[in-house]
């Protein structure tokens, strides 16, 4: 099994969680590899049994356009993404946290449910994240 994700960050909190997310997916033997939006070439995701999008909600309730352009650029959906972003609720409080993880996930019709962190992932929300992770590769 393989799996990539792909992240967009600025403050550290969704490369964080990124880094969570591929630790649980090596512990379940899933050849994990990284890919920061925005630093080289887009991979090729044809070969991934699983994809992880990542993105910060900015602004109000705003996707970054540099993840608007990576999708875009992508050029496909594929069926088999899982999205993941943080945010922060003082920003707008709870109607706009992580809206562009919302987004994504409307956008890509995920079959899993976006993971919303609160800033940094670290403390009590790794559990958050490794639960969802379960439930994604619960059929391993």
């Amino acid at each position: 099994m393989k799996a990539i994700i792909c992240y967009l960050t600025f403050s550290g909190n969704t490369q964080e969680t990124a880094e969570i997310i591929k630790e649980e997916l090596t512990k379940r033997n899933i050849n994990t590899a990284m890919y920061e939006i925005g630093f080289g070439q887009i991979p090729s995701l044809d070969s991934y049994d699983y994809i992880f999008f990542g993105s910060f909600t900015w602004e109000q309730g705003s996707t970054r356009d540099e993840m608007k352009d990576f999708v875009a650029e992508l050029g496909y959906k594929p069926s088999n993404v899982h999205i993941f972003g943080s945010g922060d609720t003082q920003f707008g409080g709870d109607d706009l946290f992580c809206a562009a993880a919302s987004k994504l996930a409307k956008f890509y019709n995920t079959n899993s449910e976006p993971l919303k962190i609160e800033q940094s992932p670290r403390g009590r929300q790794e559990q958050t994240i490794i639960k969802w992770v379960d439930e994604i590769t619960k059929e391993i």
